[in-house]
């Protein structure tokens, strides 16, 4: 008999939990509507919101927030285009002051062409954040070095070093269908963490028939 009860399959960062694992971006798309639409296809609990670009605050144009709620979701304001960490800090500041938020997304880029992070910016950044009472998940390489250096200065979570989730944003943006390939992605992240649930076959250094060979006639 196959067990179809429904999964509770949490996970939590900063003391704040949440039932989907993707977690979707609030750039790039024609307009707040289909941003909105999307996020709802995608089952996104979190949207991480780039504070340089997108309106917060101005009444006179759009405003993110009207078409996303912050009681639905929990916003995550990140440092998008910053390259020193006076510029992340202060654009954190500025989030802070604009929502109250304090579960924040930094990255300190090293290139433009790239979008590679550096890390001592990062890290340096980092520590004024955690003293200043942020809770910061951090953009950096895959430097199990470095990521120690962050686990251990307070960040809450280290990207993309850790499984719990999925943050993306350009490759739903500017499919051809944002909200088709919100909900895509929604299944392939559901997928995936089923699939790791399940456990994996036991791994092999030979073939082995799907049919075996022992017993026949």
């Amino acid at each position: 008999m196959t067990d179809t009860a429904p999964r509770t399959d949490s996970w939590t960062v900063a003391g704040r939990t949440f039932n989907s694992r993707l977690i979707v971006g609030t750039g790039k798309y024609r307009d707040y509507a289909q941003n909105a639409a999307a996020a709802e296809a995608s089952g996104a609990e979190m949207v991480t919101v780039a504070v340089r670009r997108v309106n917060l605050t101005d009444p006179s144009q759009p405003v993110l927030t009207d078409f996303l709620d912050p009681k639905k979701y929990t916003y995550l304001p990140n440092t998008a285009g910053c390259f020193t960490g006076e510029d992340a800090v202060r654009t954190l500041r500025l989030a802070r002051e604009a929502g109250g938020w304090t579960l924040v997304k930094l990255e300190v880029l090293a290139d433009q062409r790239t979008l590679f992070p550096d890390m001592e910016e990062t890290l340096r950044s980092l520590k004024l954040l955690t003293a200043e009472g942020f809770e910061v998940m951090v953009y950096c390489t895959d430097d199990p070095v470095y990521a120690r250096k962050l686990e251990d200065a307070g960040a809450v979570a280290i990207m993309p070093l850790g499984c719990d989730g999925v943050l993306m944003n350009t490759a739903i943006a500017e499919a051809r269908d944002p909200i088709l390939m919100a909900s895509a992605m929604k299944h392939a992240v559901i997928a995936g963490r089923e699939s790791y649930l399940a456990g994996r076959m036991k791994k092999r250094l030979y073939a082995d028939p799907s049919s075996p060979l022992a017993g026949l006639i």
